[in-house]
């Protein structure tokens, strides 16, 4: 039977999972891969003669406590939730600018009045946030590489930073672009039955599913 100040392998990675956070996926690679290790270890000790608690013990201490990897661990989960995060806007940020004017191009309603200044306001602000997110998003790619090259708690500093006005432009701009999109329909009734608006819609919504993930990972990797 284990010593009370034993810590065997399954104990240990089970104190570093409820220590770490961000997204799934993520966090389960670097558990697995540190459970790989330990294994390794562990079969290393028994193979010089060691018995099977005396092993894990041993593979345990040489690891490192949880005070010692958890730091560089949360800071590698949180450089790949921006990373991730990064990337999704700049896809569904692409999609969206190209699918944007095609949405509304030949719809019925185009050459019809102005629409009022608020809704006009409000498209704009919907412009600016997303503008936001792009260069945030860029910046959040550069900073990851440089990130890699040079960790510390300056590139940390700056990952949530970035990542944080990331998510606050999003937190934003994807309310405020379901809400233009609900405007427009209550403005023009052909909006419902235009084949280029429901595709854009659902492509759209699909998109900030999407974006939701990843935005969820990032808020736990720095919560």
């Amino acid at each position: 039977m284990p010593r009370r100040d034993d810590v065997m392998v399954e104990d240990h990675l089970r104190t570093l999972a409820g220590l770490l956070r961000g997204p799934a996926r993520m966090k389960a690679d670097l558990l697995t891969e540190a459970r790989h290790g330990l294994l390794d270890a562990v079969e290393a000790y028994r193979a010089d003669g060691l018995p099977a608690v005396e092993a894990e013990r041993r593979a345990v201490t040489e690891f490192g406590s949880a005070a010692q990897l958890v730091p560089a661990w949360q800071a590698e989960l949180t450089t790949g939730a921006l990373r991730t995060l990064s990337l999704r806007v700049l896809a569904v940020a692409a999609l969206l600018v190209a699918g944007g004017d095609l949405t509304w191009r030949g719809s019925s309603w185009s050459a019809g009045p102005r629409p009022p200044e608020g809704y006009l306001h409000l498209s704009e602000s919907v412009s600016v946030l997303w503008l936001a997110a792009l260069v945030f998003a860029a910046g959040g790619l550069l900073l990851v590489t440089w990130a890699a090259r040079s960790p510390g708690s300056g590139a940390a500093t700056l990952v949530r930073l970035v990542g944080s006005g990331l998510a606050g432009s999003l937190i934003l701009g994807v309310p405020a672009g379901a809400a233009l999109f609900a405007w427009s329909i209550a403005l023009w009734d052909g909006a419902l039955t235009w084949p280029p608006m429901i595709i854009g819609a659902t492509l759209a919504g699909a998109g900030y599913l999407w974006l939701g993930r990843a935005l969820r990972g990032w808020v736990l990797a720095v919560r």
